[in-house]
Protein backbone atom coordinates (compact mmCIF):
# COMPACT_ATOMS: atom_id res chain seq x y z
CA UNK A 1 0.00 0.00 0.00
CA UNK A 2 2.66 1.99 0.66
CA UNK A 3 3.33 4.99 -2.33
CA UNK A 4 -0.43 4.77 -3.16
CA UNK A 5 -2.77 7.67 -3.46
CA UNK A 6 -6.19 8.55 -1.13
CA UNK A 7 -8.24 11.56 -0.15
CA UNK A 8 -8.65 12.95 3.86
CA UNK A 9 -12.27 12.07 4.82
CA UNK A 10 -11.90 13.21 8.47
CA UNK A 11 -8.96 15.69 9.51
CA UNK A 12 -5.56 14.24 10.05
CA UNK A 13 -3.20 15.49 12.51
CA UNK A 14 -0.96 15.46 16.00
CA UNK A 15 -3.23 14.13 18.43
CA UNK A 16 -6.17 13.00 16.05
CA UNK A 17 -7.12 10.14 14.69
CA UNK A 18 -8.41 11.15 10.54
CA UNK A 19 -9.47 9.11 8.13
CA UNK A 20 -9.05 8.38 4.45
CA UNK A 21 -10.28 6.78 1.35
CA UNK A 22 -8.08 4.69 -0.62
CA UNK A 23 -9.03 2.82 -4.30
CA UNK A 24 -7.61 -0.25 -3.66
CA UNK A 25 -8.85 -4.23 -5.19
CA UNK A 26 -11.16 -2.65 -7.61
CA UNK A 27 -13.38 -0.59 -4.85
CA UNK A 28 -12.78 2.39 -2.36
CA UNK A 29 -11.78 1.64 1.38
CA UNK A 30 -11.68 3.94 3.89
CA UNK A 31 -8.78 3.38 6.85
CA UNK A 32 -7.67 5.17 9.87
CA UNK A 33 -4.90 7.78 9.41
CA UNK A 34 -1.99 9.12 11.40
CA UNK A 35 0.19 11.87 9.69
CA UNK A 36 3.56 10.16 8.21
CA UNK A 37 6.11 12.93 9.60
CA UNK A 38 6.56 15.46 11.98
CA UNK A 39 3.95 17.14 10.64
CA UNK A 40 2.60 20.01 12.70
CA UNK A 41 -0.39 21.28 11.05
CA UNK A 42 -3.49 19.42 10.09
CA UNK A 43 -4.27 17.93 6.94
CA UNK A 44 -7.70 19.20 5.88
CA UNK A 45 -10.83 17.10 4.27
CA UNK A 46 -10.81 16.90 0.82
CA UNK A 47 -6.35 16.87 0.95
CA UNK A 48 -4.85 14.54 -1.46
CA UNK A 49 -2.40 12.49 0.49
CA UNK A 50 0.02 9.50 0.06
CA UNK A 51 0.43 6.19 2.34
CA UNK A 52 3.90 6.02 3.91
CA UNK A 53 3.24 3.20 5.85
CA UNK A 54 0.14 0.61 6.34
CA UNK A 55 -0.38 -1.13 9.60
CA UNK A 56 -2.70 -4.41 8.94
CA UNK A 57 -5.56 -4.09 9.20
CA UNK A 58 -6.90 -0.51 8.38
CA UNK A 59 -4.21 2.17 9.83
CA UNK A 60 -2.28 4.09 7.59
CA UNK A 61 0.44 7.04 7.78
CA UNK A 62 0.12 9.62 5.04
CA UNK A 63 1.70 12.91 4.48
CA UNK A 64 0.07 15.29 1.92
CA UNK A 65 0.39 14.60 -1.85
CA UNK A 66 1.15 17.71 -3.14
CA UNK A 67 3.04 20.72 -1.49
CA UNK A 68 0.67 23.55 -1.66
Amino acid sequence: MAGMTGRVTGTVGPGLVGEVIIRIRGGAEHFLAYPALDERDRIPIGTVVTVVEHLPPRTVYVTTAYAT
